[in-house]
């Protein structure tokens, strides 16, 4: 599995609309999770989690078309670009 963990700095006012946006996004080809986090320890911050399949899941979900709309849309309640993460997934469990 592969993917991305990745900070996102959410305008003040915006969480709620920016949360929701997310549940209009279909499941990309390839993907198996995706979790979107509010520390108990950070204020405006959000952290989301994206699995894939393989890295080639992950990379061909990355140049679709759709996804850069989906990125621009999301880019509309955030102070500033994300700050990704990618890597591989070593050790995985859904209950």
């Amino acid at each position: 599995m592969y993917g991305t963990i990745f900070n996102l700095d959410v305008k003040e006012g915006c969480e709620q609309e920016f949360i929701a946006s997310f549940d209009k996004l279909e499941n990309p080809p390839g993907a198996v999770a995706f979790f979107l986090m509010k520390p108990d320890k950070m204020n405006s911050e959000l952290v989301g989690v994206a699995v894939f399949e393989s890295r080639d899941a992950y990379v061909k979900n990355a140049n679709r078309p759709e996804q850069h709309q989906n990125f621009t849309n999301m880019m509309q309640y955030l102070t500033s670009e994300p700050a990704w993460n990618d890597g591989e997934y070593l050790i995985g469990k859904i209950s």
